[in-house]
C-alpha cells in the first residue's frame, strides 16, 4: 500500500472516529431540534401569508429573523449556529465515508449544503443584523448560471434535479422510507404511529415545494429570466395563487408544521 493511500485511509478512519462521538452525536441532536424550529415558524409564516398577505419572508431566512426578534435571540441563534454546523460535519462524514448507497450519499451531500447554507445565513443574522432571503439567493445564483457558457442548459438540469428530488420526498413520504433513518426498536408503538403520520405529512408537504420550486428554475431557464426563479417565500406565494387559493397553501403550511413536529421527534430517534 502506498503512503497516500495510508494517508487516505488514516483520514477516513479519523473522520469516522470523529463522526461517532458522543458530542457530535448529541450537537447533530440538537441541530434537528433546531431545525423543526426553523420549520415551524416557516409554517406559521406561510399560514399568515394564506390568511392576509402576510409580508414576512416565509423562508429560512424569515424565521431567523423571527428568532433574532425573541428576548435572547441572540442566545438562541448562537445554539442554532452550532447545531447546524454538527449537522453538516455529520451528514458531510456520512456523504464521504459513510459506506451508504449512491442514492443515500448524493442526498447526504444535498444535506449537508443545505446545512451549511443555513449555519451561512445565521452568522449573518448574527454578525450583519440581517438575513439574505432565500428568493434573493436563488436568483442571484440563477443569473450567475445563466451567464455561463450553456448556462440555460445547467440552469434547466438543476431544475430538473430539484423536481425529482420533490419526486423523491413524495415517494419517501408516501413508502414512508424516512422509518429507514429512525431508531425504532426504542420507539412505543405509539410514538412510532405519531412519528409516521408526521413524516408522511412533512415529506409530502417538502415535496410539492421543491417540486414547484424546480419548475420555477425551468421557467427561468426557457425565458432566461432569473426572476422567474424563487426560493421557498415566493413557491409559498405561488400555492395561495392557485385556483385553489389560500386554502393550498393553508395545507402546504399545516405539513411543514406538522415536519416540525417530526423533526423534533428526529432529534430523539433519528439514526446517526
Amino acid at each position: 500500500m502506498s503512503t497516500a493511500e495510508q494517508a487516505g485511509r488514516q483520514a477516513q478512519a479519523l473522520a469516522r472516529r470523529a463522526a461517532d462521538h458522543p458530542a457530535l452525536d448529541r450537537l447533530a441532536r440538537v441541530g434537528l431540534a433546531c431545525r423543526g424550529v426553523l420549520y415551524a415558524l416557516i409554517g406559521v409564516l406561510a399560514v399568515q401569508i394564506a390568511l392576509d398577505g402576510g409580508k414576512e419572508q416565509a423562508d429560512k431566512g424569515g424565521a431567523i429573523a423571527a428568532v433574532a426578534s425573541l428576548p435572547f435571540g441572540e442566545v438562541i441563534l448562537w445554539i442554532m449556529v452550532v447545531g447546524f454546523v454538527a449537522l453538516a460535519l455529520w451528514q458531510g462524514t456520512e456523504a464521504l465515508f459513510g459506506g451508504l448507497k449512491t442514492a443515500d450519499r448524493a442526498e447526504a451531500a444535498f444535506r449537508t449544503g443545505v446545512y451549511v447554507l443555513v449555519s451561512i445565513t445565521l452568522l449573518t443574522m448574527l454578525l450583519a443584523g440581517k438575513a439574505t432571503s432565500d428568493d434573493k439567493k436563488s436568483q442571484d445564483v440563477t443569473a450567475k448560471l445563466l451567464e455561463l457558457p450553456g448556462g440555460q442548459l445547467i440552469v434547466g438540469l438543476i431544475g430538473l434535479a430539484v423536481i425529482g428530488l420533490g419526486v423523491y420526498w413524495v415517494h419517501s413520504g408516501i413508502k414512508k422510507k424516512f422509518l429507514e433513518e429512525l431508531e425504532l426498536g426504542r420507539m412505543s408503538p405509539r410514538a412510532r404511529s405519531v412519528m409516521e403520520r408526521l413524516g408522511m405529512a412533512g415529506y409530502i408537504a417538502r415535496g410539492a415545494i421543491a417540486g414547484l420550486a424546480g419548475i420555477f428554475v425551468v421557467q427561468a431557464a426557457i425565458t432566461f429570466d432569473p426572476d422567474k426563479a424563487g426560493g421557498m417565500d415566493h413557491t409559498l406565494r405561488a400555492f395561495a395563487g392557485t385556483p385553489v387559493g389560500p386554502w393550498l397553501l393553508v395545507l402546504i403550511a399545516l405539513g411543514l408544521l406538522l415536519f416540525a413536529g417530526y423533526c423534533f421527534g428526529e432529534s430523539r430517534w433519528r439514526r446517526t
